[in-house]
C-alpha cells in the first residue's frame, strides 16, 4: 500500500480534527483534560498551509502540524488515525518533518509532549530526540524536546 504526505486542504478539515480527536481521546483520563492538540483551530492551521495528512488510497491515515519559527521548524503535532498506529506512520510523519525542516535551511526540529504521554516521549528519544527542560504551559506539564538536522548531501 503506497502512502503519500501532502499539504492538507480546506476539504480535508473533517478528516483531520476526526483523526485528532481519536487520536488524543485516551490521554483524556492521563491528563484531565483534553489534550492541546484537541482544542486547536484546524481551519486556520490549513488555510496557513501548516497542516500536512498521510494518504493512502484516498483516505487520510495521519495528520501532522508543522509551524516554522525563528531558527527551530516546530513539530506541533503528529497524530495517526487509531486504527492505523502500530506501523510506522508516526515515524513516517516525524521523518517527513526532519526532511522537510532540512530542506527550509533549519538546523533543528523541536517539540513539545505533555509528560504523562511517556510511550511518545520514548519514541522521540529513540529518534534522536534530547529533552530540553519542562514546564508548565496553559495548565499542561510539558516535556520539550530539541533534535540537530544534519543537512544531507
Amino acid at each position: 500500500m503506497t502512502q503519500t504526505i501532502r499539504l492538507a486542504t480546506p476539504e480535508d478539515r473533517a478528516d483531520v480534527e476526526k483523526i485528532v480527536q481519536a487520536a488524543y481521546a485516551g490521554y483524556i483520563p492521563l491528563i484531565g483534560r483534553k489534550p492541546g492538540p484537541m482544542r486547536d483551530d484546524y481551519s486556520a492551521l490549513i488555510e496557513n498551509r501548516s497542516v500536512y495528512v498521510l494518504v493512502s488510497r484516498s483516505k487520510i491515515l495521519g495528520v501532522l502540524v508543522l509551524l516554522p519559527e525563528e531558527e527551530t521548524m516546530l513539530l506541533d503535532n503528529v497524530a495517526v488515525s487509531p486504527d492505523m498506529q502500530g506501523r510506522g506512520y508516526g515515524r513516517l510523519l516525524i521523518a517527513f518533518a526532519e526532511r522537510l525542516s532540512i530542506d527550509r535551511g533549519f538546523k533543528a526540529i523541536r517539540l513539545y509532549t505533555n509528560e504523562a504521554m511517556s510511550e511518545n516521549i520514548r519514541l522521540y528519544e529513540r529518534l534522536g530526540f534530547v529533552e530540553t527542560h519542562r514546564a508548565e504551559e496553559k495548565g499542561f506539564q510539558r516535556v520539550h524536546m530539541r533534535k540537530a538536522l544534519t543537512p544531507l548531501s
